[in-house]
């Protein structure tokens, strides 16, 4: 049974364009298209980018313009945001971006959107400037790009062009239960950020099929859950990868953030225990191990929340370390 519900989820992969160690964000993004044109070729759904500022080892700042790069080194897969932070942008600018990429690649990009500013309140002010006070509603700037985008936009004073009659799918993103409401009231596909936020994850996704009205974008119910994946051929070897991610969450945590580290073989060299107990809790639904070892427990976690997508996120340093994690993940879902 299990089986049977693994082979009727789609997978997919969130990249934060995170810089390593050593290297630059110009190396970044040819890794990232070089691990893109993997994943097309294992049948991965969609590529997403994050939107996040101010961040050293965080490069996707510029979301949309990393969506078009890999949309044009790449063939099929569905490219796009996980998500665009909305009180950044003004919806028209959202949508006349986002109608560019979708008319350059038609029917492969995803509009996934978040209520957070993806960065630290000084910067947010930096980049909002003297609208930084101003009053954000997201369920109404959400209802202006879908206006934006309709075709019986046509006639407005003020049009997307291009982005209007374009079908270009909306998501909402979440990592506490308000994004989950939002989703369900207007019908559309909910995403949720388990691979940092995981304390909200089983209340939001039960609030939103509960709560879910169908609409002209959807019918049903579509979750979405992202997960860190650390996969390599045995259980020791995915530990020790998984090294990088937990040091890059401890800076999270401790406020001394810096760029992926390579590996180390004793992680425990480099926290206490209240920092390993915080570092673990944020990391709570990561799937680390063997193929055995994370299809048992992708399995469970499948069954248990009836979930319709599973996007990997996986901060490993070694990037062929990294493809071969990428390759391990398909493969489940064969």
């Amino acid at each position: 049974m299990a089986d049977h519900l693994l082979k009727n989820v789609l997978y997919s992969v969130l990249d934060l364009a995170t810089v390593l160690d050593g290297f630059t964000a110009a190396d970044t993004f040819k890794t990232s298209l070089d691990l893109a044109k993997q994943s097309e070729t294992l049948g991965y759904a969609r590529y997403w980018f994050a939107e996040h500022h101010n961040m050293a080892g965080v490069a996707s700042s510029a979301t949309a313009v990393l969506i078009g790069y890999i949309a044009g080194g790449t063939n099929s897969i569905r490219v796009g945001s996980g998500g665009i932070m909305l009180p950044n942008h003004a919806p028209l600018i959202v949508a006349e971006q986002f109608g560019t990429l979708a008319s350059l690649y038609p029917n492969r990009i995803d509009l996934g959107l978040g209520r957070a500013p993806g960065t630290d309140q000084v910067t947010a002010m930096a980049i909002r400037g003297e609208n930084f006070s101003a009053v954000h509603s997201f369920p109404r700037d959400i209802d202006k790009l879908q206006q934006f985008f309709s075709a019986d936009n046509n006639r407005a004073s003020v049009r997307a062009i291009p982005g209007e009659g374009l079908d270009i799918p909306i998501w909402i993103l979440g990592s506490s239960t308000d994004s989950a409401r939002l989703a369900a009231e207007k019908g559309l596909p909910y995403a949720f950020a388990s691979h940092f936020a995981p304390a909200y994850f089983e209340q939001a996704i039960s609030i939103y099929r509960n709560n879910f009205k169908p609409s002209a974008f959807l019918q049903e119910p579509y979750v979405m859950a992202c997960v860190n994946v650390v996969a390599a051929d045995t259980d020791a070897e995915a530990e020790r990868l998984s090294s990088s991610v937990k040091r890059m969450f401890l800076g999270v945590i401790t406020g001394k953030r810096e760029l992926l580290k390579p590996a180390v073989d004793d992680i425990n060299a480099y926290w206490d225990q209240l920092e390993k107990e915080a570092v673990e809790q944020m990391l709570y639904y990561s799937f680390i191990g063997s193929a055995e070892t994370i299809k048992e427990n992708l399995e469970n976690f499948v069954a248990k929340y009836g979930v319709n997508e599973v996007m990997s996120t996986s901060h490993i340093y070694d990037h062929q370390a990294k493809l071969d994690s990428n390759k391990i993940f398909a493969g489940l879902f064969g």
